[in-house]
């Protein structure tokens, strides 16, 4: 089993006095702690028009992630497949591959907001088509040659040749917990990323659907399954938890008001204990306790993207939790 961390969302709690320069360079400093770790991947997130800065620019923080380590797989956790103009995507995702060496992962998915997509004048009901539209595109600008593909929502000729190309395969991963976007990463993708938000036996159930598909329908090659979950590693199991719960139930509370659309002040005390449930903190051996639960239920074969990153956690502290994370979990799982 693979770990790595992140996701980089780069938010600004009121709390932050920091400037926004300050954040992104925390951002990097966790990207080459990992690296250094000896951790899998690192990983960053997309949202646009939030007051607190949520991360927007996903190909920009990765080609500095990229030029800021050297070995750990770089990706998206996820980018919001509808909002790009797909040429665009595949141009820009190329050159981050090249001048990270060939070590990104491009993660994918419909969206969930509707301010975003009405601020993009994109449509919400073609989200769906707009992603599969979108990954064709990519394959089509990756090959050699020509696109040979005729966009439906891009003015693009399918006899352009996109540059550049990548030295190799970029993985498209795609997001989503519901059956038919399961499905389509499963049909379309070469990998799918596993939200925080399921269970165990959820991903479980998920995953045996994705090798049910792929073995019906013939479609070779590796499949790779991601799953996130947050989490701390400290010298205590309360110790741990004080680190993370503020920028924990801060990130929990921001993505309730995307996906509903209303503000939300406070989290619910049940929700917070939900969330206290889900996460995997406390000691290293507390932490291999929790991700072992995961490799008995999915198998050896998954990539585990540990949380560790939550705003305004502190920089050292999380810095410490990667490292150690590196030192004293990683080692159990190689």
């Amino acid at each position: 089993m693979e770990i790595g961390t992140g996701l980089f969302t780069c938010q600004q709690r009121p709390d932050d006095e920091r400037s926004t320069s300050e954040i992104y360079d925390e951002m990097l400093e966790l990207g080459a702690t990992t690296d250094d770790a000896g951790l899998a991947s690192a990983w960053v997130s997309e949202h646009h028009f939030l007051d607190d800065g949520y991360l927007s620019g996903t190909m920009p923080a990765l080609g500095a992630l990229a030029a800021s380590t050297a070995e750990i797989e770089i990706g998206s956790c996820i980018a919001l497949a509808p909002l790009y103009d797909a040429v665009r995507l595949a141009e820009d995702a190329a050159t981050v591959d090249l001048v990270s060496g060939g070590r990104l992962t491009l993660g994918l998915a419909i969206g969930s907001n509707p301010r975003e997509f009405d601020a993009f004048g994109i449509p919400e009901e073609q989200r769906v088509e707009r992603l599969t539209d979108a990954v064709e595109v990519l394959r089509g600008a990756w090959s050699p040659g020509p696109l040979e593909y005729d966009p439906r929502f891009h003015d693009v000729s399918p006899e352009v040749t996109v540059t550049p190309t990548p030295d190799g395969d970029v993985p498209l991963m795609l997001g989503g917990s519901a059956k038919p976007a399961v499905r389509r990463a499963a049909r379309v993708g070469e990998a799918w990323c596993a939200p925080s938000s399921l269970s165990i036996e959820g991903v479980a159930k998920r995953k045996k659907d994705i090798e049910h598909v792929r073995n019906e329908e013939g479609i070779e090659g590796d499949f790779q399954v991601y799953v996130l979950q947050h989490g701390f590693v400290d010298d205590s199991r309360e110790g741990a938890w004080d680190a993370m719960r503020e920028g924990y139930f801060y990130l929990q509370r921001r993505y309730a008001e995307i996906f509903s659309g209303e503000p939300v002040d406070e989290l619910p005390e049940e929700r917070k204990e939900e969330l206290r449930e889900q996460a995997i903190f406390g000691t290293p051996e507390q932490v291999i306790e929790g991700l072992e639960a995961y490799r008995e239920a999915l198998g050896d074969g998954i990539h585990f993207i540990f949380r560790t990153y939550h705003p305004g956690t502190g920089t050292d502290e999380m810095v410490e939790c990667v490292e150690r994370l590196g030192s004293e979990v990683v080692p159990h799982f190689e």
